[in-house]
Order: C-alpha cells, then structure tokens, then sequence
C-alpha cells in the first residue's frame, strides 16, 4: 500500500509563484532580493494557513541561489527551523545565538526560522533583542507568528514586517480546482465554492476539507455531497427559507426550521446564516456591490432572481431582527422559541393580517385639482350643522344664485314651513343670495337649538357611574331609533322544551369554561307559567351573578323556543340554601338525619366535631 501524503504537504509551493493569493508579498520578496535590498530581520504575521511558513522557506532556498546550483538544491545545512512554541526558554535562545556566529560552508546566507514567535517569553524575547538588532552578515532571521499583538514593541521595530491576507474564496476555488484536475476528480464549482467558503480563508484548511470530502465522493465531487458530508445549511436552504419568509407561510417555515434542527443544523449558526444571506440579497440590488457577492455563476443568478422580489426596506428590517436575535441567543433560556419567533417576526414585516386598501381616499384628490367648483344646493332640512361663519363665507363667494328644493316631511320646523312657503309660491323661483343667506340662517339656528336641548346632557365626571349610565342610554336611545322593528314570535312552548334548551345552554357554557355560571345555573331546574321563567336561587350573589348574564341567556332561549315574548324572573329562596352544610357541624346533623346512631356513636366515645 503506497504511503498517502496530505495535499497540504503534497501540492505545498516550491517557489513564489506556486504561492496563492500573497501575490504583493511575494513580488516584494522578489524584487529585494533581486536588487539586495533584503532585511536581516523579517516578521510574517497573518492568519493560519495562508503560506507564512511557506514563503519563509521559498525565501531561504532563494537567496543562496546563485545560478550554478541545481534548481532542486534545498541548502538544508543553512537553513534552521526553530519551534518557538517547545523552544521559549532564555537557554534555547543562548544555544541559537551561539550557532549565529558560525559563517555557512555552502553558500552566502544562513537563515533561521523561529515560527510561532509569539511563545517566546519576555526574558527570552530580552535576550534576543541585540542580537535581532546587529546579527552577523551571514544571518537573516525570519519570524513567523499568528498573534502579533502579543509580540513585545521593541522586537517588532526591529523587524520588517509583512502582513499576509486570507485566503479569498475566489483563489482557494481556483485552487482547489488545479489540484483537482491534477488528481483526476471531476468538482463541480459550488461544491468547490463551498469548501473554499468554509475553509474561512486558510488554504491548508480548505486542502485538509478537500482530503476528507474526495475520500467521501471518490472521483466526481458535487455539491450535495459536499454539503451532506460536511454538514453546512448551503445558499439553497436560505433561498427557500427566504421565499416562504416573502409569502408570509408561516407554518411551513417553522416545519423546515424543525427539519433543519432535526439534521443537527446549530439555531444559532442559521439565524447568523439568515442575517448573511439579507445581506446577499442587498448587495445583490445595486449592480457597483454585486462583486461582494462571492458565490458562483448560477449561485448569483439564484440570488439577483430573489433580490428583486424584496426591497431594500424589507432585507434592512430583516437584518435588523436577525441580528437582534444573534446577540439574544447565548443568553435566552428557551433559545427554539426564540428563533421562531424571529422567523415569525420576519414573515410578518409585509403582512399586518388585514387587507387594507392602498389608497386612503376613495376619490383622489388630485381629482378635483383645476376644477372649477359647481353651485350647491342646500336642502331645507340640513341634517348636519353647519357654523355661520362657513355659511357667510361660501355665499359671498357664489357666483350664482342657489336654488333650494322643497321637501315634504313631518315634524318641520317654522323656519323650514317659511322656506317651503317661498318655494310653493312659485316653482323654480330663484332666491336672492341675501334672502338665501337669512331664511337658512334661521332654519339652521332652530335645528342647532333643538338638537342641542335633545343631544347634549348635563356635563358629569367622565370618572363617575352615572356618565357610564348616561352613556349607555345614549347609545340605547340611539340604537333604538335606528335599529329595525324585530319580528315577534310567539311559537307554544312547555317545560320539557325549556329543560332542553336550558342543559344546552349549560352545555355550552362549560365548553367555553363559564363553570361558574353553568353550577348557578345547574343549582334549581326553571318552571314555566304562561311566558314567565321562574328560577329558585339559594343566595343573593348568585342572583347578581346570573343577572348580569341574563341578556345573552334570554337570547338564547328565545330564538331556541321560537317565542319572543318569554320573561325571566329570579327568586332568592333562603329555605333552598339551608339544604346545603358548609361547616363540620351542619354536615354531622345532615348525616344524623340519615343516621341517627351517629350522635349515640359520638356520645359513647366522647367524639370531638
């Protein structure tokens, strides 16, 4: 069985141009070296993965390179790695400044590489310090580390530094696609996407998460295998979940939420999923921020399609609320309820649960610009008051004169008779907009007086019972004039048609949890004499209890029964409430009526009640 090599280590660069995605560090190393202008002291910091190591050894093949060495010579003598993570220690730095002072056999440089610089500790970094400054000719020292913060400032001045990128997921991909096709795999581009994205721009990751997936598909790599091996929600989950959030289907979203949850999906990773992918979708509006978007061809169509059925307001609100509940999630108790309430939150941005009109007007009102303004004619029984000042002011303002029509009603007034009268005189009389302008004046001042006596009552506390009392007669009087005559109904009943409707009312009652009112009305069966309703209660707050249901009651039994005429009366019956014992005593005598041995039982053996 042939040894199997990593790609990490396998497809590693051998020289600066194999490098990926450091390509101004690079071009910076080639050219000092070309025009020896190359530091003695070099620092590469950046995140993990991205070739710091790596160009650290290119860089200390390359400048003992002459020309008359082979191009495979590695000068392995000259170049030391120390690990400065085990090598901390102030003696490990003594015995590397000791080997300083050896000049190389073979070639012009001798290069020390101390990786993870930042374990050093202080006194070690101290003891470091002059020989950093004013090393031999012959030493170039290249410092490689992730923290650089945690690097004490007088190394750091010492050093040239070089900060390295992430890896974007637009190199990686290309990447990957080379050793790809080196190896003889057949990737689709969103499966290589998708590594690249969740490698978060290490190129060793994303090699090691290739490794691990092509042992999974063999030789075809496609998305859906992809995403089932590494268990990523990939764009298309956030396009469906996005498009149920824009038809406002509510339930649907929370069973794919439940899906998503039951394949061990985080609540955490997909509500920060949710808030990346409304980001997406912004980006994706304005053609200047669609270069942002680093997905795929097809992905990005994917993504413009649904971009334009949002709107900038909406992918702004959705971000807001997504991000809102990220921050809440850590610290919520009941973290499930916390995201479906998000996800509820977000379907209901465009959907209030009512269907309003767009417009607020029936008729626009651009409708009556430059229209000129036809004659009124003011009916003789104004219903509607309207103030003297308006009046004055519209009548002076006509054009022409007003023609008022004459109305046959009950119960006019005098100043309406004195108008009727001017019209009858002779039809279709023109009345004088001065003649107008009084006998209106009249009418509408005899209206406003009796409307006024009428309507307004006496000014109360809008805190007291009697302007709640007052209130309601208004709103009776007024219903009651309005309100059409009901048609009465006298169908024949019996006793044995009331039981019936009244257990069904009870019935009813305990369905929608009015226990109370049902055992009230549970306590005494009703009698019947004539259209009178009779019923025995053994207490007043009982009374008090069921007549204040007694309208939704007598409703009932009337279209029940058929019979409009039907009364209720309530009757306290103090004989009816002796029949109940509450305390110890008055249930020991009830017993004893049924059992008078009980009190020779007690007597006998000296028992306490």
């Amino acid at each position: 069985m042939e040894h199997f090599v990593v790609s990490a280590r396998k497809y590693r660069p051998q020289t600066f141009k194999d490098v990926v995605g450091q390509q101004a560090i690079t071009n910076t190393l080639l050219n000092a070296i070309e025009h020896n202008h190359l530091a003695q002291a070099l620092l590469f910091t950046g995140p993990r993965g991205v070739g710091k190591t790596t160009c650290a050894r290119i860089l200390a093949k390359m400048i003992n390179h002459d020309g008359t060495q082979q191009p495979d010579e590695d000068f392995a003598f000259n170049i030391f790695e120390l690990d400065a993570a085990s090598n901390n220690s102030v003696d490990d730095i003594r015995n590397l400044i000791d080997q300083v002072r050896i000049p190389p056999q073979v070639g012009k440089y001798k290069v020390y590489i101390i990786d993870e610089v930042h374990m050093l500790s202080a006194s070690a970094f101290n003891a470091f310090l002059k020989t950093l400054e004013e090393p031999p000719k012959h030493a170039i020292f290249i410092l490689a580390t992730t923290e650089k913060h945690k690097i004490i400032p007088t190394i750091l001045s010492r050093c040239q530094i070089f900060d390295f990128k992430r890896i974007t997921v637009k190199d990686a991909r290309k990447y990957l696609g080379y050793i790809a096709e080196q190896q003889g795999v057949e990737a689709e581009e969103e499966a290589l996407h998708i590594i690249a994205q969740k490698a978060d721009g290490a190129m060793r990751d994303a090699l090691s998460i290739y490794d691990r997936v092509v042992s999974f598909t063999g030789a075809k790599l496609t998305r859906q295998a992809v995403t089932e091996n590494l268990n990523v929600l990939d764009y298309e989950t956030y396009l469906n979940i996005t498009q149920l959030i824009i038809e406002n289907d509510i339930p649907q979203l929370l069973v794919d939420f439940n899906t998503i949850l039951s394949h061990g999906f985080d609540g955490h990773h997909f509500i920060s999923g949710i808030a990346s992918h409304f980001r997406d979708l912004l980006v994706c509006k304005d053609q200047k921020t669609i270069d942002l978007l680093e997905v795929g061809e097809t992905a990005k169509a994917n993504y413009f399609k649904q971009s334009q059925q949002t709107s900038h307001s909406f992918l702004l609100k959705g971000i807001e609320m997504a991000n809102d509940c990220d921050l809440k999630y850590k610290a919520s108790r009941n973290q499930r309820l916390l995201v479906e309430l998000c996800l509820m939150q977000l379907a209901s941005i465009n959907f209030d649960g009512e269907k309003k009109k767009p417009e607020p007007f029936i008729i626009s009102p651009s409708h009556f610009k430059n229209t000129k303004v036809a004659p009124v004619s003011i009916p003789t029984e104004a219903k509607k008051v309207i103030s003297e000042n308006e009046f004055s002011e519209n009548a002076e303002n006509s054009d022409s004169s007003t023609i008022i029509p004459s109305e046959k009603k009950e119960g006019k007034t005098e100043a309406s008779t004195k108008i009727e009268r001017k019209e009858t005189s002779s039809e279709n009389t023109v009345i004088s907009a001065s003649e107008k302008k009084e006998d209106l004046k009249e009418h509408i001042s005899t209206n406003t007086q009796e409307k006024t006596e009428a309507t307004s009552p006496k000014k109360v506390s809008g805190l007291s019972l009697k302007s709640i009392r007052q209130k309601k007669e208004i709103l009776a009087k007024k219903h009651g004039e309005k309100a059409p005559v009901s048609e009465v109904l006298d169908e024949p009943i019996n006793e044995t048609q009331l039981h019936a409707a009244w257990d069904e009312y009870i019935h009813r009652l305990k369905n929608k949890g009015e226990k109370i009112l049902a055992s009230i009305m549970e306590t005494d069966m009703p009698k019947l004499t004539g259209k009178v309703i009779s019923i025995e209660l053994p207490a007043d707050t009982m009374k008090n209890e069921l007549e204040r249901h007694t309208h939704p009651l007598m409703s009932f039994l009337k279209k029940k029964l058929q019979n409009t005429l039907i009364t209720l009366e309530i009757h306290v019956n103090e004989q009816v409430a002796k029949k109940y014992a509450f305390t110890d005593m008055e249930k020991f005598n009830k017993l004893k009526e049924q059992n008078p041995l009980l009190e020779k039982l007690r007597k006998t053996f000296d028992l306490d009640i």
